[in-house]
């Protein structure tokens, strides 16, 4: 379990690990919706019906006075991203800004771009291991916080989003599975690919991007800003899988499991957009138009927050920093693992 990084997690970690009554969490959240301590406390909350943490009662997951804490933390995060996008009801619009690319990133010098271009031109391998840690907190229960929209969906959109998540999870092949190939990659990388190792190092944009799935996925009401957050990931991911690849061979030699995973990326990727496209958002909204809002907002807030997230990042490594919460400026020493 992660060090508190405030009054709001400090309460939750001491009630998961029992030195606090769920009844004595703070009904005052008057925090930062973007901030450390309170992306951290949503983030644990989340946990809780994922994997949760070692010696924490499995029933606290549905304890009604952490779930009210939860929903407290939850109202001013969803309150902040509705104000920090446009909006809009224009899904192809939404996807069509999504499916144009940059010829060469915006900028010049090293903080051009996002990560991936960073990386691919001026990387070193201490940052992208860092960039690998980050993306840890997601890429080990990769599609997890998506699957939960699956029973809330009907039809041929059920069906087509099954179809994508049967190839997250590799197809019935285990070793294939996206979240065991990004396992593997960590190995490559001298990084410890042990379940939420570094969550305690990573910052609140981090913990963000990922708080925003599992917000959509847990609940019924935002099923269309899942499905638009999905289809955003899908339909950008193969570009930057493809600069990473090429980064990660440049930066770690040989060894076909530290670009692999980002392979697979390369090529399931340019598959699955054309399914979500026209197989789950053109399904999802001939069944239910009204959700065409969510589905904007989905799209939206995953690029808000992948671009506040990419800034960091960039800002951190041009300046010759680390991007992480631990002290020093090279982070390789530290982000190696432990394990032999």
């Amino acid at each position: 379990m992660p060090a508190p990084r405030g009054p709001l997690s400090a309460a939750l970690v001491d009630v998961l690990a029992g030195r606090l009554a769920p009844g004595a969490l703070p009904a005052d959240v008057a925090a930062g919706p973007y901030g450390e301590d309170l992306q951290l406390a949503l983030y644990l909350c989340y946990e809780l019906h994922y994997r949760s943490f070692p010696g924490v009662d499995d029933e606290i997951e549905w304890d009604p006075d952490v779930l009210r804490f939860r929903r407290a933390l939850e109202r001013p995060f969803l309150a902040a991203l509705r104000a920090d996008v446009p909006g809009g009801r224009d899904v192809d619009q939404a996807i069509a800004e999504l499916l144009v690319e940059p010829v060469e990133p915006v900028g010049n010098g090293p903080v051009g771009g996002g990560p991936s271009h960073f990386l691919l031109r001026h990387g070193q391998r201490w940052q992208l291991q860092e960039y690998v840690a980050h993306r840890s907190l997601y890429h080990l229960k990769e599609a997890d916080p998506q699957a939960w929209v699956i029973p809330r969906l009907d039809g041929p959109a059920k069906s087509a989003f099954v179809m994508v998540e049967h190839d997250e999870y590799g197809a019935g092949h285990g070793e294939r599975m996206h979240a065991r190939l990004f396992a593997d990659m960590m190995v490559a990388l001298d990084l410890d690919p042990t379940y939420g190792r570094y969550l305690d190092v990573a910052p609140a944009e981090t913990l963000a991007t990922v708080n925003a799935m599992s917000l959509f996925g847990l609940h019924r009401s935002l099923r269309g800003a899942l499905v638009g957050q999905f289809a955003s990931v899908e339909i950008c991911s193969s570009p930057g899988a493809a600069r990473l690849a090429r980064a990660v061979r440049r930066l770690n030699g040989d060894d076909p499991a530290g670009w692999t995973f980002y392979d697979e990326h390369v090529e399931a990727d340019a598959v699955h957009e054309q399914v979500v496209r026209r197989g789950v958002v053109t399904a999802l909204l001939e069944a239910e138009p009204e959700l065409a809002a969510d589905v904007v907002f989905g799209i939206q807030v995953d690029g808000f927050l992948e671009a506040r997230l990419g800034r960091r990042l960039v800002g951190a490594w041009a300046a010759g920093q680390s991007s992480l919460l631990a002290p020093g400026l090279d982070r390789s020493r530290w982000l190696v693992s432990q394990n032999g």
